[in-house]
């Protein structure tokens, strides 16, 4: 049965016939936007924007970023907004990926993109990464039925690669090499030999062992390449007329020799290569050379999607009935042994409540999925030890990677398990930028309560359960024939008038 939150969402389905959505990568070398409208459950691109940014290439190795890369990326969100005008904040989804990941601040560059975009940007980790770029690819290239696909997809700071069958991944690993990363890494001076090209090749087939293995024996029946290296390596064997524009076993160490004989990498000359693209290609060519080793590959197929298209294809599912993160929330609950019963008496009482304070709290259908999910994972620590158990659970749920959520997302799920039971301390949302803290704070509130009132892990129903919030004060009034008759219950709530000014709420407990 579906869950409180699912059903209060599923009155309202977040995306309908004739809107329009949008989809924005912010990828390590190029940021990317695709607009779309929703018709007759299908998706019709109405436009495309793409510009080179290489933010990649302002790192600094200590999560810093160069000034001039910070402008390139706010120069080129401001003209993406410029063109998002008018379109719903919940229909706009942007995402940033591998140097948004590295950076030691992010939100010291999230907050100004952020006002520059217009929209709210979030972080997603490299698996949630490769996940998406597999939904695009399969949505772009319908698989066979029953046959296994392999994705690659090289970006300027990771590489993804996904086996899938379907519409869904089955293996996802994400690596520290991509075109721009392996290029500053292996050839810092722009210089290019032999020795270094074979010493890079080396090490970056090591790093791809510790996951090739699974990879072979799982096995695939096709392989494809998404992302602009591939299609720039394509285009590069069929202007040399070694394919018809795959990337094959025998086509790429031509490449790579072709290549080679350049000294620097600004006197690379590649036909059909592009001058944008030639300060980045040997880290390119360098990274799907290990891959075809590691992997055994013998040809490579190049895709036209990437995760831009796996983005909005998600968010078709994103808040109703398909949304991917119910099946990961159900997959937690399985795999730490949650007890189910419990859970659900704690998310329809934390929904009863948010429903008589969303108006006043300005709380939206978004908040309340994430409270049902929270409330089906608040015992999740269980399974570590009983002591600090909202401790262990919240670390789990911050750090494992959860296919549907968000980095943000995540935070916000663990922040809400961290703070539902004892002392709320004063970095339990530090994490969390600034557009999430009231909305995050008011949430956990509510989920304290529902913790609270099921602390016997009884079946009781509560018969009075009146909630109202005023700014930031809330007044619980119980039935006090009830509450008489719970004397722990009594005295934990009255103890919540001390606990709750963690969270910036002013608690008052009463009865009828």
């Amino acid at each position: 049965m579906p869950s409180s939150a699912q059903s209060r969402a599923a009155s309202r389905p977040q995306v309908q016939d004739g809107d329009a959505l949008a989809a924005i990568d912010l990828g390590s070398n190029s940021f990317h936007m695709v607009l779309a409208q929703h018709m007759l459950g299908q998706l019709r691109v109405v436009d495309r924007l793409r510009e080179t940014v290489r933010m990649a290439d302002g790192l600094d190795g200590k999560g810093g970023l160069s000034a001039p890369a910070r402008q390139r990326a706010l120069d080129c969100l401001a003209r993406f907004g410029q063109r998002l005008r008018g379109v719903p904040r919940l229909h706009v989804r942007a995402l940033a990926t591998n140097t948004v990941r590295q950076l030691h601040d992010p939100q010291a560059f999230l907050g100004p993109a952020e006002a520059v975009l217009g929209y709210p940007i979030e972080v997603v980790s490299g698996r949630e990464e490769a996940r998406l770029i597999y939904l695009g690819v399969a949505h772009a290239q319908p698989p066979k039925p029953g046959q296994r696909r392999l994705v690659i997809d090289i970006g300027g700071g990771s590489t993804e690669f996904i086996i899938g069958s379907g519409f869904d991944p089955i293996e996802r690993e994400s690596l520290q090499a991509g075109c721009i990363a392996s290029t500053r890494r292996f050839f810092p001076n722009g210089r290019l030999s032999k020795k270094k090209w074979n010493a890079a090749l080396t090490e970056i087939s090591a790093e791809f062992q510790q996951f090739a293995g699974l990879y072979r024996a799982l096995g695939w029946q096709e392989a494809l390449g998404s992302s602009g290296t591939h299609k720039s390596i394509g285009e590069i064997c069929a202007a040399m007329k070694l394919t018809k524009g795959a990337i094959t076993a025998e086509a790429l160490p031509q490449v790579r020799e072709r290549l080679l004989q350049a000294d620097s990498i600004d006197q690379i000359d590649l036909p059909g290569l592009s001058g944008e693209r030639r300060p980045i290609i040997a880290g390119g060519v360098l990274v799907l050379e290990a891959a075809f080793q590691a992997l055994g590959l013998q040809k490579l197929l190049v895709s036209k999607a990437a995760m831009r298209e796996g983005i909005l294809y998600d968010m078709l599912g994103r808040g109703g009935a398909d949304d991917p993160r119910d099946a990961s929330v159900q997959a937690l609950i399985q795999r730490y042994g949650i007890d189910e019963t419990q859970a659900a008496r704690v998310e329809g009482t934390v929904m009863r409540l948010f429903e008589q304070v969303a108006d006043d709290w300005a709380l939206e259908d978004d908040d309340a999925r994430m409270l049902g999910w929270a409330a089906r994972v608040h015992e999740l620590g269980l399974a570590v030890a009983h002591s600090q158990y909202h401790v262990h659970g919240a670390y789990v749920l911050e750090h494992s990677d959860i296919a549907g959520f968000s980095r943000q997302e995540q935070q916000v799920l663990a922040a809400l398990v961290r703070t539902h039971r004892r002392g709320v301390p004063k970095t339990a949302f530090d994490a969390l930028p600034d557009r999430l803290l009231l909305s995050a704070r008011r949430k956990a509130a509510l989920l304290r309560l529902a913790v609270l009132l099921h602390r016997a892990h009884d079946g009781d129903q509560i018969p009075t359960l009146e909630l109202a919030a005023q700014g930031d004060r809330l007044t619980l009034v119980l039935d006090r024939h009830w509450i008489d008759s719970r004397p722990l219950l009594r005295a934990d709530l009255l103890s919540e008038k001390d606990g709750m000014p963690g969270l910036g709420i002013d608690f008052q407990p009463m009865v009828l």
